[in-house]
């Protein structure tokens, strides 16, 4: 029998209350692997750029199981076929989505392990947690590897226009105030339907699957790839890179005993096992933060300065280019630090470096969204806008950076 007190509801800004329809999802979100998204920022270290930008995963992860339950309801209002358990696959997918990021979300992805995807660790965490739970996990781990039948449901979940880009559009925008950013989500699923088994739009849905697009691009440029924030992630990744050399070299690096392991062991795809998991599961922004506290008086020169860069908001400068960026420009930065410092060309590396960023708002070549027309026929949006912009959206733009000290390191 159903316990009562299982059956709660969180208040949340965005949405209002969000009801825990069932025990198996409650039962996950009180799990210790759950709970732990909510000491993992949902935007990394952009709250250096935007104060507000505190959230975390574990409200992302509330707020798409939200949207999936709306767009169950309206799907199923227009006669769409969604079993009992189809629909808790759904929602046990879309609450389960994001809950192998690492500290720091994309961040660390590529430092606390080597080429791990943060959605193998999903992956990892729900077939653990199916063994767990006695199975009942099976469905939505295929609707999240998208190998259930029905192509509709991996789409809700993982797709060009799904419940995880509809909620964190519209969360980041509200926490970080990028009013550019909000989506109109409520008439977006409205406009949701199913044609051969395939989710698409319905074509008066067209102009808000094109806000949506743009929202998409404006927070992007705005917000994911602001050049803030992407010195502050690359200091980040080249504070851990250092304290693991230091490490091989013997010295001291105190940290947290899950961080340690980390850092002392090479974990890649081949070695990810139920073992490593459990202490990935222990890893969080606190141990990170704890760290960089501790190591910002470390007795190495690039690691303490690193740390301090990031404590104290003491970020490098760094500039744009829609070019590569100049060797010889490259060079003199270099240089400068070297002397200034007496560093070697690879401690001065982590002072100077530069890097390419790419924004692509919408990819029509994958899983892309189809319109519905009135006379029964499928249109991708981009030609079945009448916005000149969106052809545009869908082309990739990059750009080149450079990141070096504003005066003295």
């Amino acid at each position: 029998m159903t316990k009562l007190n299982k059956l709660k509801i969180f208040n949340d800004p965005i949405y209002g209350f969000i009801r825990i329809p069932n025990t198996l999802i409650f039962d996950l979100i009180a799990h210790p692997y759950f709970q732990r998204l909510r000491r993992i920022s949902q935007m990394g270290l952009s709250s250096l750029v935007y104060p507000g930008a505190h959230h975390t995963r574990f409200h992302h992860a509330l707020g798409s199981m939200y949207l999936m339950q709306q767009a169950i309801q309206v799907l199923r209002f227009k006669d769409v076929e969604i079993t009992k358990k189809e629909e808790q696959g759904l929602l046990c997918a879309i609450l389960l989505h994001d809950i192998g990021h690492g500290p720091f979300s994309h961040a660390m992805e590529n430092s606390i392990v080597e080429g791990v995807h943060h959605e193998h660790i999903s992956l990892l965490f729900m077939e653990e947690l199916n063994t767990r739970f006695n199975g009942s996990l099976t469905v939505a781990i295929e609707i999240f590897k998208g190998k259930h039948p029905k192509k509709f449901l991996n789409q809700l979940v993982s797709s060009q226009l799904d419940m995880d880009r509809m909620d964190y559009l519209k969360r980041d925008s509200f926490y970080t105030g990028v009013a550019e950013g909000n989506v109109n989500s409520e008439r977006l699923l409205t406009m949701l339907t199913v044609l051969d088994g395939e989710l698409m739009v319905e074509e008066k849905g067209t102009y808000s699957v094109e806000k949506f697009l743009m929202a998409r691009r404006f927070m992007y440029w705005q917000v994911y790839l602001h050049k803030t924030g992407i010195v502050a992630e690359q200091l980040l990744v080249r504070i851990l890179k250092r304290a693991k050399t230091l490490l091989k070299l013997g010295a001291d690096v105190n940290c947290s005993k899950p961080l340690l392991f980390f850092m002392d062991n090479k974990i890649g795809k081949d070695n990810f096992e139920t073992s490593v998991l459990d202490k990935f599961s222990k890893l969080d922004d606190v141990d990170i933060l704890s760290a960089i506290k501790e190591w910002q008086d470390h007795d190495d020169f690039v690691l303490s300065r690193l740390c301090q860069m990031v404590i104290n908001r003491q970020l490098l400068k760094i500039k744009l280019k829609n070019k590569p960026i100049d060797a010889i420009v490259f060079e003199k930065h270099i240089n400068r630090v070297k002397e200034e410092h007496s560093l070697s060309d690879e401690e001065a590396g982590y002072f100077v470096f530069k890097g390419i960023i790419e924004n692509r708002a919408y990819n029509a070549d994958k899983q892309n969204i189809n319109i519905l027309r009135k006379n029964g026929k499928v249109t991708d949006v981009a030609k079945a806008s009448d916005h000149l912009n969106l052809n545009a959206l869908s082309k990739t733009v990059t750009k080149f950076y450079i990141c070096f000290p504003k005066d003295s390191v």
